[in-house]
């Protein structure tokens, strides 16, 4: 599981740029009217990345919130200088099952504005918060092809409390809409015990075997097709502000996050990476 044979197939690595006490699991604690007074931790997490993937010789595309990014627009400009992807993750990072069709068309117009400004690269990429874009609103697929974006991929093909697009595609796909046509890059997932599973990174990456998300990639290898993998600043940051927080939830938000980049490198060392645009033809011109 852990050679370092060159892979034929360049992954899809996703970085889901937020602040530590954005995360939808400590919302009730951290509600968007505190966030002006909590300490700043993005900059270095993201700056650490940054030199491990330039080591590793990957790129990647980097799902921004937009409050962030006008918050720190010298990080979001290191990151396009590197040769990475800026993508939208709205602009308040709240799931798309609490916004209106309203709000949410003006989340990613506002936030791919942003991002194109600090970035000077279009940016045509979606992912929604917490994977949840889910079944009855795929109205924000609509809205996304009406703002200009090329591709979405919020749709976790499983089965799982809190979101999940389950029987959706595993592999990445055109998805028709009355708006129009959107390319969907689903997060990687195994076919475990005639199930499909989560394996795409985040809290399955940090807390569980690596095995886990290496199996997946090399599966979706094996199909002829990149996966993709996704985690998040605050996940490789242990000396991040401690919310007193539920035990199950402070488990899910900071266990495991010591060992993050040794598993980075891991990751980095027996598969290719790339950003969507960079990797996937049919986004060409985009």
């Amino acid at each position: 599981m852990d050679g370092t044979t060159p892979a034929r197939v360049a992954h899809f690595f996703t970085c889901d740029v937020e602040e530590w006490y954005q995360v939808v699991a400590l919302a009730p604690w951290a509600p968007m009217d505190r966030w002006e007074g909590f300490e700043s931790r993005v900059e270095a997490a993201v700056d650490a990345l940054l030199q491990r993937m330039a080591d590793a010789g990957a790129l990647g595309t980097f799902f921004t919130v937009g409050w962030v990014a006008e918050r720190h627009p010298a990080m979001v400009r290191r990151i396009a200088a590197a040769g990475h992807e800026l993508a939208s993750h709205t602009y308040d990072h709240q799931r798309i099952t609490h916004q209106t069709p309203a709000h949410f068309r003006e989340s990613v117009r506002r936030t791919k504005r942003i991002l194109e400004d600090l970035a000077g690269h279009p940016c045509v990429g979606f992912r929604a918060p917490s994977f949840s874009i889910v079944r009855g609103t795929e109205w924000a697929l609509d809205v996304l092809v009406e703002e200009g974006y090329a591709y979405d991929s919020s749709l976790f093909p499983v089965k799982r409390a809190g979101y999940g697009y389950e029987g959706g595609a595993r592999d990445a796909h055109w998805i028709d809409r009355p708006a129009g046509r959107l390319r969907e890059f689903p997060p990687a997932t195994l076919a475990l015990l005639g199930r499909t599973v989560p394996a795409a990174g985040g809290a399955y990456f940090r807390i569980l075997p690596p095995q886990l998300v290496h199996a997946a990639l090399a599966a979706a290898e094996s199909r002829g097709h990149p996966g993709t993998f996704y985690i998040h600043p605050w996940e490789w940051d242990p000396g991040q502000p401690r919310l007193d927080v539920p035990l199950l939830t402070r488990i899910r938000h900071y266990a495991g996050q010591g060992g993050v980049m040794a598993r980075l490198d891991r990751l980095f060392r027996r598969f290719r990476f790339t950003s969507f645009r960079a990797g996937a033809p049919e986004l060409a011109g985009r």
